[in-house]
């Protein structure tokens, strides 16, 4: 079996045709053909359904599939590594990262790397963990923020960097023209009517999981953590959340809340920078309320999510994954101590 072959598998794997795959591989097609026969040859299996015109793949070619993006993945890894042996002057660090981390603190945490590693080529995908973790444990990624505790018993090592909040977003209502005389902020939609629904919610400076009950929410696409946290809060609330609508991106579920379309479980840090939300702390028990003499800061209290930096167990990481590991550690410990941390966000490393 030669890595060629594994590579022109893939690639008619992900198109579904074997001219367009030769294109794309910059080879001949009776050639691409050739290898491929061999390879099931080798095999003693058909790869490909070609019923009709149609490429398919068969079970065989689905179980190879996986493995062999994954092999690809760690020969490719392995000649960056060899590569950077002469110095951190070339290489590459693919990073998974969550929308509120590309959202927030993690583009200073580039900045401060490529500075230090400009030679160093990085590559960033955007995704919800779930998705992340399978990305990662197929060799696609070197490196990637996900949220624990993670589902199942990926082959991942984690390390625990961060723990954030999460908060009901909500259209910020107009100012009053009494407070816009006085130079006072536009009122949090918590306080009033969310717009086009005529949905009350309670003049609390913290709302519980169980003041969502009934109310319309804005979801996130499967993969999301953050999906599966607001259901699983709502439901352990003793109710099933209501959507208004489902399936968006980060981007698009803020700007549904904005358009008024409902309310959206959220990292803190994600509404930084967009004055038609607000964000109100979650909690989950009176007993977590510090407006009736809870707990909220501590560990446990209140809807929180926790952030890890996850890697595969079974491969050494390059020079350079190492060298952004020690870079976004460093920046956590140094913001931490110098209290700039986004609102509602910890670092849980130390000095």
């Amino acid at each position: 079996m030669q890595l060629q072959q594994l590579a022109y598998f893939v690639a008619v794997a992900e198109v579904r045709h074997f001219t367009q795959a030769a294109e794309l591989l910059r080879v001949a097609q009776p050639s691409l053909s050739k290898q491929i026969r061999a390879l099931e040859t080798e095999l003693g299996a058909s790869l490909f359904s070609r019923a009709r015109g149609n490429i398919t793949l068969t079970p065989a070619g689905e179980a190879l599939l996986p493995l062999a993006k994954r092999i690809l993945a760690d020969v490719d890894t392995a000649r960056l590594e060899v590569q950077e042996l002469a110095g951190l002057r070339r290489g590459r660090v693919r990073l998974g990262a969550t929308p509120s981390l590309c959202a927030g603190l993690l583009g200073d945490v580039l900045r401060r790397f490529h500075d230090a590693y400009p030679g160093i080529e990085l590559l960033v995908e955007e995704g919800g963990s779930r998705d992340l973790v399978r990305d990662l444990t197929r060799g696609s990624l070197d490196l990637a923020l996900v949220i624990l505790p993670l589902h199942g018993d990926p082959p991942l090592s984690t390390t625990p960097i961060l723990r954030e909040d999460l908060v009901a977003a909500s259209p910020a209502l107009p100012a009053s023209p009494a407070a816009e005389a006085a130079g006072r902020p536009a009122e949090a939609g918590v306080g009033g009517r969310l717009a086009g629904r005529g949905c009350q919610l309670p003049r609390r400076p913290y709302l519980h999981i169980s003041d969502l009950r009934d109310r319309p929410l804005v979801m996130f696409r499967p993969g999301y953590d953050l999906r599966e946290a607001t259901i699983g809060a709502c439901r352990a609330a003793g109710f099933e959340p209501r959507f208004a609508v489902e399936g968006g991106e980060m981007d698009a579920v803020l700007r549904f809340v904005e358009a008024g379309l409902g309310i959206a479980v959220v990292p803190s840090m994600v509404l930084a920078g967009r004055p038609g939300l607000h964000g109100t702390p979650l909690v989950i028990t009176d007993e977590d309320d510090p407006s009736r003499g809870g707990r909220r800061n501590q560990p446990g209290h209140g809807l929180r999510r926790t952030i890890a930096l996850a890697h595969r167990k079974d491969v050494d990481l390059t020079h350079a994954a190492r060298a952004f590991q020690e870079t976004l550690e460093n920046f956590l410990v140094e913001a931490g101590l110098a209290g700039s941390l986004p609102s509602g966000v910890e670092t849980l490393l130390t000095p």
